[in-house]
């Protein structure tokens, strides 16, 4: 099993979403906000609730995790979050939580050590997840779910569980949304030139002529701006890899996916990813497009953004709203911004795939482990509290006090300082309240949470499809990475160095690119 495992390891390279997941995952994407009952309260409330469950499943001494707590460090009042942990069930905790650079590392060194070093729970990526499933690594816990009091409860965002489903099994489990990108636009640009937010491309297009060629900053120059800019033409894989210019690649998905009838094909083989290609050869040919984008990171584009260069962006939804206009403000820029719906052309957002907690095979009691564990994540009440604001008193407070700057008065919800970076305070826990399936119906932070974020959020919500997850097979494992080179590379040629479509397709032909597709087809319908 574990030479299993460390070849599951490899596969992952080159099966998907690995790289197009961690370098928007790991940018700043969370926001939260916390609780206003007293800790002796809520001990004794979620006491009692933990022992009047099912009495049929044997309640664990301790459990293992292997966890990324992202910035919820010792310093940062780790050891205080498992105190409280301990104290809502009565289990013991071993929470194993690795520095977020070395997270990938130490998973791969875990699970290559051997099924007796596995701990009972474990976090992974959805590349990861696909990997290690495939090697039967994971307790099956779809019959958990379906009899869980958390589905027939009806308040849980079931989709996102669901979409962890591998031939109809689940492995493992989401406590939020994966999110994505939605885009933005400056209304004073809209403004200044007299348009209201598109709903189609034909609108959409002539949004970004007025953006460039016209004076959209009101600076009485036309012509010194760019209406779009990305961190790049096409991501690594995975549905995401468009997810920067959405509005132009519309309906391509230039990479592996499962049709309704159940069949995989490789979506940059069809004729709606040349169409995206056409599109994005335009664009960039009347200068609407940045022309940097092909060696932009987020970062660039983020500067570029604040400083009016450019009118159109999409990021991350949710918190990263109220980032983009304090920014916009703080450079004497009106904040404003239109989170856009998708046009008729896009239908839809594409939402990333969610991290997930697995309960390993080594676990010898995956049914208590389920219960007290993971569903608790989502109970509505105190643990969902913990898991989103982490603990009164050390993450969050409603004492009349002021925090780095803001004055809060007696009973007002707020985040206290994070020790690790001084002048800033705590955004969440671990859980993004804005992200969670179970949305608490007596949120304690409801109202800490921006307008624009939240509508930001809500708009992404409704108008979102969740990726396909990136299955693995030895073909792709061999093969995808090279595709990916070479898929990219004919987009740049295609777009910036006068390439036309049906040459790129030649070149795609003659470099392998259909041969290996193939492969990696037959591969994934034997499965």
């Amino acid at each position: 099993m574990a030479l299993l495992l460390i070849a599951a390891m490899g596969a992952q390279t080159g099966c998907g979403s690995s790289k197009a997941t961690t370098d928007i995952g790991t940018q700043e994407n969370t926001d939260t906000q916390g609780n206003t009952d007293t800790k002796e309260e809520t001990g004794q409330t979620a006491a009692a609730s933990v022992e009047s469950m099912d009495g049929e499943v044997e309640k664990p001494e301790k459990i293992t995790v292997l966890y990324d707590m992202g910035t919820l460090t010792q310093t940062a009042g780790l050891n205080e979050w498992i105190a409280r942990w301990e104290e809502l069930t009565g289990i013991e905790l071993e929470l194993i939580t690795p520095d977020h650079d070395a997270y990938t590392d130490i998973v791969g060194q875990t699970f290559a050590s051997g099924a007796e070093n596995w701990p009972d729970v474990i976090m992974l990526s959805a590349t990861e997840y696909c990997g290690y499933a495939n090697e039967g690594a994971f307790w099956d816990m779809t019959d958990a779910w379906n009899n869980s009091e958390l589905k027939k409860s009806g308040t849980v965002d079931t989709d996102i569980v669901e979409a962890n489903m591998l031939d109809g099994h689940l492995y493992g489990f989401s406590k939020e949304r994966g999110n994505g990108c939605i885009t933005y636009i400056k209304k004073s640009w809209l403004d200044n030139c007299g348009l209201e937010a598109p709903t189609n491309y034909e609108e959409y297009l002539a949004m970004l002529d007025a953006f460039t060629n016209g004076d959209p900053d009101g600076n009485g120059i036309n012509g010194d701006t760019y209406a779009v800019s990305a961190a790049g033409l096409l991501g690594t894989d995975g549905g995401v890899s468009t997810t920067y210019l959405p509005e132009i690649y519309q309906d391509a998905y230039p990479t592996f996916y499962q049709k309704e009838d159940g069949t995989w094909v490789d979506g940059f083989t069809e004729d709606a990813m040349k169409d995206a290609i056409e599109r994005l050869k335009y664009v960039y040919e009347q200068g609407y497009l940045d022309r940097e984008t092909l060696t932009n990171g987020t970062s660039d584009c983020r500067n570029k953004f604040f400083e009016d260069k450019f009118g159109v962006f999409t990021y991350w939804a949710g918190s990263w709203a109220s980032k983009l206009k304090t920014n916009l403000e703080s450079n004497g820029i009106d904040g404003e911004l239109i989170a856009l719906e998708p046009i008729a052309e896009l239908d839809h957002y594409i939402e990333r795939n969610a991290t997930v907690m697995c309960i390993t095979t080594s676990c010898e009691n995956p049914e208590g482990v389920w219960k007290y564990f993971i569903e608790s994540t989502c109970d509505g009440g105190d643990m969902q509290i913990l898991w989103t604001y982490g603990v009164e008193g050390v993450h969050w407070s409603t004492e009349a006090e002021t925090v780095c700057g803001n004055t809060y008065a007696d009973g007002e919800f707020h985040m206290l300082e994070n020790p690790d970076t001084p002048g800033a305070q705590f955004t969440n826990a671990n859980t993004d309240p804005l992200l969670t399936i179970n949305p608490m119906d007596d949120d304690p932070g409801k109202d800490a949470v921006s307008p624009e974020a939240r509508a930001s959020q809500e708009a992404f919500n409704a108008n979102s499809k969740v990726d396909e997850l990136p299955v693995t097979s030895d073909e792709r494992s061999q093969y995808n990475g090279d595709l990916i080179t070479l898929k990219r590379s004919i987009v740049t040629d295609c777009v910036m160095n006068g390439l036309s479509v049906e040459e790129g397709y030649q070149r795609f032909q003659e470099e392998h690119g259909q041969e290996w597709s193939d492969l990696i087809v037959e591969s994934l319908n034997r499965k």
